[in-house]
């Protein structure tokens, strides 16, 4: 006649279990959501890193853009943007060693692609001119390259 106390312990190991598989539940949807989260702020990064690429390098060659302004030069196999090459002080603008760099010095002064400030990451940059037509094709990681088009406006365009 001593059922009575088994059974209570039944329905509290159930309730018990009820809330273990509860706390399961919401563990699996925190993770998920988290992941969710990692990759979405991940894609986010990555597009805001090539967005400000392509914002800086246009930025800086409307800056130039006039006669005699802009030079596009290829160092041992690196393909050199220079801005301001008519003035006393350049800033030359290449991909080096896995980061796109910027190197402001005396235009008197040899270029050290070294000396050149981090900018962002840049697997490669390859810089062409086509009449008054720049183009750089810009890989921020493996396999992916984007194209910009940039569409000179000074008298005679660029020295090449």
């Amino acid at each position: 006649m001593r059922r009575k106390p088994i059974q209570h312990q039944i329905e509290g190991l159930a309730a018990l279990l009820l809330f273990g598989v509860f706390a399961v539940c919401v563990l699996a949807v925190l993770l998920t959501g988290a992941d969710a989260y990692r990759r979405l702020t991940q894609r986010d990064q990555a597009a805001y890193d090539r967005r400000t690429c392509e914002q800086y390098l246009a930025t800086r060659v409307r800056q130039a853009d006039r006669t005699g302004g802009i030079v596009l030069e290829d160092y041992d196999g690196t393909d050199v943007l220079i801005l301001d090459a008519d003035q006393e002080y350049v800033t030359y603008i290449y991909q080096w060693d896995g980061w796109l760099m910027e190197l402001y010095s005396w235009s008197g002064e040899p270029m050290v692609p070294e000396d050149g400030r981090k900018l962002l990451e840049a697997e490669s940059m390859e810089i062409s001119l086509g009449g008054m037509m720049l183009t750089f094709e810009i890989s921020p990681a493996p396999g992916v390259t984007d194209t910009m088009l940039l569409s000179l406006r000074g008298e005679e365009g660029v020295d090449a």
